[in-house]
């Protein structure tokens, strides 16, 4: 079978400003309909057409090309709201950040990819990568991936794999459509249920070489957000999930104080011990956040500055964002003890809050393992393959 972008239609629609009342809408639906995104396990396409209507899948496609890349604190905000409202909407929004590691292709293949417009929906499954084979007109590719999310609402879709020309380093990732591409919905899990994170099978693609990317790959666009860092830049519109997450659940068991208890005790704001644990985490959640996005705009100002990010900033990237993910996850662990009883009950928003926070530490890129590579830079050791 050959590979062939002919049929490629993003269903590019204007763009809104995202800050504006496209977004605001956005986040409107969102909050009408996340019970039926956890329902079918993913987000709808017609949600991701609303999503494009904001602005936020063309907001990491090259300015060249129509795009209207944001700086990255400005996109991270835009996540954080959205998960506020929803994790999983906002896991699946972070995506619209993806299309910074596709500025590696050829320019050649990117006019192409962009032909339709710049509000181009991806998503892919990495790993595991896969072997291929090189054959006439491109590489040979099978396999089955994982974690492939918001595959269910993606234009294109990528697959890692890798060459007999590749010796290491970051996977290679190769372009296919959806018609291309077998969804299997597997995607059975405790939290973010509505991630859409399935399975992806191809059987016998031929992509062509110039359809390919090396993942945080040297780009061949010439325009600032391509020169901030690429991985710690995913890293860090995941961790981010867990940011709009903690304020949420902490929001709600602060409005909680004034409620009565079923036993007829003290309403929880008269008790001292709610009032501690809720500054508490309070304290800790600003502090993170802080340490998190006052991180992305120092290396923002390199970049802009035309430097390029030193080893030392990605590495703070890193380290700022697995640290977000961690306290995230103890500020609305901290929130769920705080909302007594009533938070184990099916309908209770609280032990959503609980169940999707806990996905967020799980992710490869926000593993304890992240503070093992931060504390090797900040000594001057070399850390584990693929920190950086």
């Amino acid at each position: 079978m050959t590979h062939t972008l002919d049929n490629f239609t993003p269903s590019a629609a204007p763009l809104e400003n995202s800050n504006g009342e496209a977004f605001d809408h956005v986040l409107e639906l969102v909050a009408q309909r996340r019970d039926e995104f956890e329902e079918k396990r993913h987000v709808p396409r017609d949600m991701i057409a609303e999503f494009k209507k904001a602005g936020i899948y063309r907001a990491s496609a090259p300015r060249r090309f129509g795009g209207e890349p944001l700086p990255p604190a400005c996109f991270l905000r835009l996540v954080e709201r959205i998960s506020a409202v929803d994790a999983s909407a906002g896991w699946v929004a972070s995506f619209g950040s993806s299309l910074i590691y596709l500025a590696a292709l050829p320019l050649d293949t990117q006019a192409e990819f962009y032909a339709n417009g710049p509000d181009v929906a991806f998503a892919g499954g990495l790993f595991p990568v896969q072997q291929v084979e090189s054959v006439a007109g491109g590489h040979k590719i099978s396999g089955r991936w994982r974690f492939a999310s918001g595959c269910k609402g993606a234009d294109v879709l990528g697959v890692g794999i890798k060459t007999g020309d590749d010796r290491g380093g970051p996977p290679r990732t190769a372009l296919l459509r959806p018609d291309q591409v077998r969804i299997a919905e597997n995607w059975n899990v405790i939290g973010m249920r509505g991630t859409g994170s399935h399975d992806l099978v191809v059987d016998g693609v031929v992509v062509p070489e110039e359809w390919t990317f090396v993942r945080g790959g040297t780009p061949t666009v010439d325009e600032p957000l391509y020169r901030y860092p690429a991985v710690p830049y995913a890293a860090q519109v995941l961790a981010v999930v867990g940011l709009g997450l903690a304020r949420a659940a902490l929001d709600q068991v602060i409005a909680e104080g004034g409620r009565a208890s079923y036993t007829g005790g003290p309403m929880a704001a008269d008790r001292a011990s709610y009032r501690i644990s809720a500054g508490q985490a309070e304290a800790q959640l600003r502090s993170v956040r802080a340490f998190f996005y006052e991180t992305t705009e120092e290396v923002w100002q390199t970049v802009e500055r035309g430097d390029i990010p030193t080893p030392q900033q990605a590495s703070l990237l890193r380290l700022a964002s697995a640290h977000v993910a961690k306290t995230s996850f103890e500020v609305v662990r901290a929130a769920y003890q705080l909302a007594g009883i009533r938070a184990i009950a099916d309908d209770s928003t609280m032990q959503r809050y609980l169940r999707d926070a806990s996905v967020v530490p799980q992710h490869a890129f926000l593993q304890e393992g992240m503070y093992d590579g931060a504390g090797a830079v900040l000594m001057g050791a070399q850390p584990f393959p693929g920190y950086l």
